[in-house]
């Protein structure tokens, strides 16, 4: 009997990126994930999260969907998210896809607290999003991550509420240098 893997659905103009992201997430082929682009996604870029319908599957049965935001605003000025030169957006999915790596651990029941205290308490969504970062980087993203990074702390265009966001819930470029040279190193002990 053949198996055919589940289809990653991914928009055209963006299939580079997610296809170099993806590499680094060799375990999360079968797992079926949509790329799709929205409007306006409130307060963020990129946003993962499992498909309703399969929340209670088996993990190994579960889809995900990776919402992409058309449009972010800088300084008032709207651009386009495909616009974004092509690392940074690699590192963003990458981001996002520590996220469907964290979500795939999770039992159902675990998943669905997940989300109700990620939408009620800082302090889970600072967790949170540190944890998809520290997937990316323990995936071999770390350059990808940090330089996502640099892109938004670095710009003078981006707005400052936008990048207090970023300090306040996500690992800092230091903070991914550090865990980088830490497994650099524990790797050259093997």
């Amino acid at each position: 009997m053949v198996f055919s893997k589940p289809k990653k659905i991914i928009p055209k103009s963006i299939e580079k990126e997610v296809l170099t992201a993806l590499a680094f997430y060799p375990e999360l082929e079968q797992i079926p994930i949509e790329f799709k682009f929205k409007k306006n996604i409130k307060k963020s870029v990129m946003q993962a999260q499992p498909t309703m319908g399969s929340i209670f599957r088996n993990k190994n049965k579960r889809g995900y969907k990776i919402l992409i935001s058309e449009k972010f605003k800088i300084t008032g000025n709207e651009f386009k998210t495909i616009n974004i030169p092509s690392n940074i957006l690699i590192g963003w999915i990458g981001h996002e896809l520590g996220h469907v790596k964290d979500y795939q651990e999770r039992n159902a029941i675990n998943l669905i607290r997940f989300g109700i205290r990620y939408v009620l308490l800082k302090e889970h969504v600072k967790k949170a999003e540190r944890a998809a970062d520290s997937f990316a980087v323990s995936k071999g993203m770390g350059d990808y991550i940090i330089q996502t990074k640099r892109f938004i702390l670095d710009n003078a265009a981006i707005d400052e509420n936008y990048k207090n966001k970023i300090r306040e819930y996500y690992l800092s470029p230091e903070e991914i240098m550090e865990m980088i040279k830490k497994m650099d190193s524990l790797n050259n002990s093997l």
